[in-house]
């Protein structure tokens, strides 16, 4: 079989399961409905780890698949650049959804739509690969609004909840503003480019490195532009600050969609995307700085929400908007390799941190809130375990992947020289002690301390939701556990184990990404003396030290409680405002819009193209067909009359033409 045909299943596997369980699964056997996609699934990971092997030995692959359509002089093809940056996107990808498609037979076993669901999860499957799979920016903008489309679909998968409802459209319409960046970076690649496929449009970034372009009368860098315009569409995808208010009502959303899409892939697409644009990041420092800031924003903002928060899912949410700001701040130092190599790690244990909260809100007959739980260690030992596991690679204990990722980045932080990088070494820094906060609150109220459940609570989510007095938690079934120990397997020693070859060999490094050849990058390689050497480092770092601290103060303050802090009220209205993203969007933003929306419409669409260009050509033809048909008359005598007239007036045109 030709690599092009065999490369071509990973993306057609989970699309023909997609579609054939969306039209027969109702009929069919309810086991055929998540044999089908799991063996599709399956098949993408076992090529997409055949195509990590061959990439990570030199070879790679770029070919077009077909013609598309060709308009004037662009040939618009289908094809797939696999390199390493995409082999290890492809099996980060397909190895997440795999574990999530196994899940799922045992979260929603009991819901009506269980063959829909499947269906779904396996059509984003298919549209995540074709994204990172692409050689051009016509295909990667196909995925990129594909994924965004089936998003929406999942996250409103219970669409009889009002909540639901809302919050997929508020995902849907926030990244609708984030494409719309990246459509604008998209055009203006074609514009100058004259191209769409990656390696002509990077062979010809020399040539117009220097070129600038006119924007409201100011001079600007068509890098610096272009570069901006696509990390907007990243801002969207991977929910920075301001564009991050969708993601954390998406926990709408079935558990495994939270691990599915809002932690391992939808929002690492952003990273991806301009990952594969570095050829032209790099040349805009100011882009690269207003990356860095935002990244670094992202990363402090969002985990300080984290603490604040008691549904068990949106901890975890909030923990990824601050990771993803982690990731964008290695974007913003040029350590590109470090940025992949932390989405990587943090593909593993953040999904087995929303698996692992799944298996909590099963057995606890989903009820959410962690101030209802506590000691479930005593009765779900499996997803204790690996909860930790998960906690200590988030938080950065040396040993676990986190660790490595999440050092590295700020080691290069504090090695740039970048615009921003002092600011973002502060942020990155404090980071640590929040996320080491946050994580330990979570992790010590819901499996530690005293069993909440069995006190006489009124609460609306125990009645309604949580467990009787008289009910203890329970394990989740084997197709939720088996899920959880094999996520937990990377989240202990992936880091450990490709961390020479990511700092000393930068394993990411191949074509048309760049990874290599800063500062900061060259520095740290220069400082690194092997993993182990690293995490025996890595209990004197700075890091490690406020990792520590944060472990005490939620032990001393939410756990024990032992000091009880009072938030001035304006804090406290900061905080339950989530920093007023929300309120300047639906009572500022939105209004705007409408208003501006409403008087295009009455001005352009009813008065200009309605009464003007519609009714207008209608009243127009009437008129003059009123008027031309009175000298139709039917008198042989009046239209020779009027024929001779015109004869006489061509005439004279040409005679006196002649005589002048």
């Amino acid at each position: 079989m030709k690599l092009i045909n065999l490369y071509s299943l990973i993306p057609m596997a989970p699309l023909l399961a997609s579609v054939f369980i969306g039209l027969f699964g109702r009929k069919l056997p309810k086991q055929l409905s998540h044999i089908i996609p799991i063996f599709g699934v399956f098949v993408s990971l076992l090529i997409s780890l055949y195509a990590l092997y061959i990439s990570v030995n030199g070879y790679v692959f770029n070919e077009n698949l077909f013609r598309w359509i060709t308009v004037g002089q662009y040939d618009l093809k289908i094809g797939f650049l696999i390199d390493n940056l995409s082999a290890i996107m492809m099996v980060v990808v397909s190895f997440v959804s795999l574990m999530v498609h196994i899940y799922t037979i045992g979260y929603m076993r009991d819901d009506s739509g269980y063959s829909r669901f499947f269906s779904f999860i396996s059509l984003f499957t298919f549209a995540m690969l074709m994204l990172v799979m692409s050689n051009n920016f016509l295909q990667l903008f196909f995925g990129w609004e594909a994924v965004g489309l089936v998003s929406y679909l999942l996250i409103g998968f219970w669409y009889q909840k009002p909540t639901a409802i809302h919050a997929n459209m508020k995902a849907f319409l926030v990244n609708r503003v984030g494409d719309f960046g990246f459509l604008l970076g998209i055009s203006l690649i074609l514009f100058w480019f004259g191209t769409l496929d990656y390696y002509e449009a990077f062979s010809r970034i020399n040539s117009l490195s220097n070129q600038n372009v006119v924007l409201f009368n100011q001079s600007l860098s068509l890098m610096t532009l272009i570069s901006i315009l696509l990390f907007i569409g990243a801002m969207g995808k991977s929910a920075q600050i301001p564009l991050h208010v969708w993601l954390p009502d998406s926990m709408e959303g079935p558990t495994p969609i939270s691990a599915l899409i809002h932690a391992a892939t939808m929002v690492t697409a952003g990273i991806f995307m301009i990952s594969r644009m570095s050829p032209i990041i790099e040349l805009s420092d100011t882009a690269l700085s207003f990356i860095l800031i935002i990244g670094s924003l992202t990363a402090l903002t969002m985990g300080i929400l984290g603490i604040f928060q008691n549904d068990i899912k949106k901890v975890v949410a909030y923990s990824t908007l601050s990771q993803l700001g982690y990731m964008t701040i290695a974007l913003g130092v040029s350590s590109y390799s470090l940025a992949i190599f932390h989405l990587f790690t943090h593909a593993f244990f953040k999904a087995l941190l929303f698996l692992g909260a799944g298996s909590v809100i099963i057995g606890m007959h989903h009820d959410q809130d962690i101030r209802n739980m506590g000691n479930i260690k005593k009765y779900m030992p499996i997803t204790w375990i690996t909860f930790l596991i998960g906690t200590l690679a988030l938080v950065g204990m040396p040993f676990f992947s986190g660790f490595f990722s999440k050092e590295s980045i700020i080691d290069a932080v504090k090695l740039s020289n970048h615009f921003g990088s002092n600011f973002a070494y502060f942020c990155s820094v404090a980071g640590v002690f929040i996320t080491s906060l946050y994580s330990f609150r979570l992790y010590l109220l819901v499996f530690h301390g005293k069993e909440n459940w069995k006190k006489n609570n009124t609460s609306k989510s125990i009645a309604h939701h949580g467990l009787k007095s008289n009910q203890n938690p329970h394990e989740s079934d084997w197709v939720v556990t088996v899920p959880l120990i094999l996520l937990a397997i990377p989240s202990v020693i992936i880091g450990y184990l490709l961390i020479n070859q990511v700092i000393t060999t930068d394993l990411i490094n191949k074509t048309v990404f760049i990874a290599s050849g800063h500062d900061a990058f060259l520095n740290l390689a220069d400082h690194f003396h092997g993993a182990l050497s690293m995490s025996i480092h890595g209990f004197l770092t700075l890091p490690f030290w406020l990792m520590v601290a944060g472990f005490f103060t939620a032990y001393f303050i939410f756990y024990k409680k032992y000091i009880r802090l009072t938030a001035p009220k304006f804090i406290n209205t900061i905080i339950n405002a989530r920093y007023g993203f929300d309120t300047l969007n639906e009572k500022v933003l939105a209004p705007l819009v409408l208003f501006f929306g409403n008087i295009l419409w009455k001005f352009f669409d009813i008065k200009i193209i309605d009464n003007i260009l519609v009714n207008g050509t209608a009243r127009l033809i009437n008129i003059f067909s009123q008027t031309t048909k009175k000298i139709q008359t039917g008198y042989v005598s009046q239209y020779a009359f009027f024929m001779v007239l015109g004869l006489l007036g061509f005439a004279s045109f040409f005679i006196i033409g002649w005589i002048k």
